[in-house]
């Protein structure tokens, strides 16, 4: 055996009588009274700050949850932002423009002995015809969200539910704005439309605002899926809608 293996292993055994004696010096350690005091409450600092850093994961994972939520919310308030801007650099020519008049009148040129005369105010134009209003569903609050079960909403966020109502409320506006809209004035198109709104009308929602899948469809990009009708059945639970069934068809009645 050459030399240099000889010192490597040599080197190797001390090595591992210095690992012993190492454990076994704190293995003694841990029998005097003294020092026995000491590691328990290593021990008991040990289990605190372990319980400190699960706080701490649980902390980041609702951290991330409201950031991901927040986001979703700034994309959504982007959204409408823009919505405003394109309405405030479109607003039709057409609309009566506001003015302020102010008159004043000079006290130090009024004659105390002569009369004031008041202008009397040009006759009112008689008022439109008053305009239909079309109920739409309200919006969930943050209240409202956080008392729905959590196996009821799963994974679905606040900004998630609302922005379905949001395209619930077009399909309910663009449908009655038909059935409101002069029979004279409509297309083929908007006359199918149209009779088949009265065709899916029953006693249990008249005088009520409703909608049915078809609607969803026709006026909005939503999909008809799973999760849409795991939202549908929380606006329930929420007391925005409610069904109505018969002939095949489920309406979904605006409460």
């Amino acid at each position: 055996m050459a030399s240099s293996d000889l010192e490597q292993l040599c080197s190797h055994i001390n090595e591992k009588i210095g690992h012993i004696k190492k454990t076994l010096s704190l293995r003694n350690c841990g029998q005097e009274p003294t020092l026995k005091t000491i590691l328990n409450k290593i021990g008991d600092e040990i289990i605190v700050v372990n319980e400190l850093l699960n706080k701490l994961e649980l902390e980041i994972q609702f951290q991330e949850q409201t950031n991901s939520s927040l986001k979703e919310l700034y994309e959504s308030l982007e959204e409408d932002y823009k919505d405003v801007e394109h309405l405030k650099e479109n607003i039709p020519p057409h609309l009566p423009q506001v003015t302020v008049t102010k008159n004043f009148v000079n006290v130090a040129d009024v004659d105390p002995e002569e009369p004031v005369k008041v202008e009397e105010p040009a006759p009112t134009k008689k008022p439109p015809k008053e305009q239909r209003t079309i109920k739409e569903m309200l919006f969930i609050t943050s209240d409202e969200f956080n008392g729905i079960p959590a196996y009821m909403k799963s994974r679905l966020t606040y900004c998630q539910i609302n922005d379905v109502i949001k395209e619930i409320n077009k399909a309910v506006v663009s449908k009655y704005k038909i059935l409101y809209q002069p029979k004279k004035s409509m297309n083929s198109v908007t006359r199918n439309l149209y009779h088949r709104f009265i065709d899916e009308e029953t006693k249990d929602t008249k005088g009520h605002y409703f909608i049915v899948e078809a609607d969803i469809k026709e006026f909005t990009a939503l999909k008809v899926d799973k999760r849409f009708h795991v939202i549908l059945n929380i606006l329930r639970h929420c007391r925005r809608l409610s069904e109505v069934r018969g002939g095949g068809l489920t309406r979904y009645v605006i409460t």
